[in-house]
């Protein structure tokens, strides 16, 4: 066992993420405003180190996307931080762009209950990882994204390398360069965020810079499948008093059209902003507008080509 942990704390000296900054060291001794400074001052280096990795952002993007169109799923897995993160990304995608819950899957090592207390041992488990992603059901057709941000944890490259052999896309998103998630992966994307705040607390910048990423996998995918019209959120799951307004609200800037109308469109759609939207702009009755929307794939600016004079 002293042999395994001096392997792993030399393994973690090498990890950008871990390195100990002595310029900070008495930073117990400054004022609470002092220190929020200073952690805002190192939060700005993030989105620079996220763009940095833009073009393998895309790349990995455009290839989920092409999966999902076939009826694939996202699946986010990783343990602790980066597995919660996961969680959080899928679960905001059912009422943003109203897919169903099985689309978008976040996986954190050791179960739900890691979500609120660590689960010892889980994210040393390569074959943890395999067993989740085989209970899922992964196949050719869906995306495995590992996250982690030393790039070194067992679960998320297992992870990685068991959704490969299954045929699975697979992306493998890290804090560190020359990962082994990386190179495991088909896509690997490395946001270098350097050392942290407080010494190898990655639920900070890394934490930070991972979340941006995922924002923009979910967010970007969700974009080529049709999920908006434009920068507005047609798909949106009206579950709540504000997502009600805010449907009636997109309505009304994507038409111009009085409320009266508004209401009148979406009572006739049951609900569905993207049809309210096609029954007002193209003139047409609810089930028009259904049949339309379903022979474009889902796809409100081509439907409402396809009715164009």
């Amino acid at each position: 066992m002293p042999d395994t942990y001096s392997e792993l704390r030399a393994q973690l000296a090498t990890l950008t993420t871990e390195a100990y900054r002595p310029e900070l060291a008495e930073i117990d001794r400054l004022s609470t405003l002092e220190i929020a400074r200073t952690m805002n001052g190192e939060d700005q280096s993030v989105p620079a180190a996220v763009a940095r990795q833009l073009p393998a952002i895309a790349a990995a993007i455009d290839a989920t996307a092409e999966r999902m169109a076939r009826g694939g799923r996202l699946l986010y897995l990783g343990a602790g931080t980066a597995g919660r993160l996961g969680v959080l990304d899928a679960s905001e995608c059912p009422p943003t762009f109203n897919t169903e819950p099985s689309r978008v899957v976040g996986l954190i090592a050791g179960g739900p209950s890691a979500m609120v207390q660590a689960v010892e041992g889980a994210e040393d488990s390569k074959e943890l990882a395999a067993a989740d992603l085989d209970a899922a059901g992964v196949g050719p057709d869906d995306t495995v994204v590992g996250v982690s941000a030393s790039g070194r944890t067992p679960y998320a490259i297992g992870a990685v390398e068991h959704a490969r052999a299954a045929g699975a896309l697979t992306i493998g998103l890290s804090c560190n360069a020359d990962s082994a998630l990386a190179a495991a992966a088909e896509h690997g994307i490395e946001v270098v965020t350097g050392p942290e705040l407080l010494t190898g607390s990655t639920r900070l910048k890394a934490g930070t810079a991972q979340k941006l990423v995922l924002n923009m996998i979910s967010t970007i995918t969700m974009i080529r499948l049709g999920k908006t019209y434009g920068n507005l959120m047609v798909d949106v799951r009206a579950s709540n008093e504000k997502l009600q307004a805010r449907s009636r609200r997109i309505v009304a800037l994507a038409t111009g059209a009085p409320d009266e109308q508004i209401e009148a469109a979406l009572t006739a759609a049951e609900g569905e902003v993207k049809n309210a939207i096609l029954i007002l702009l193209a003139d047409v009755d609810a089930a028009t507008a259904a049949r339309r929307l379903k022979d474009s794939g889902g796809h409100l600016r081509a439907a409402l080509h396809a009715t164009a004079p």
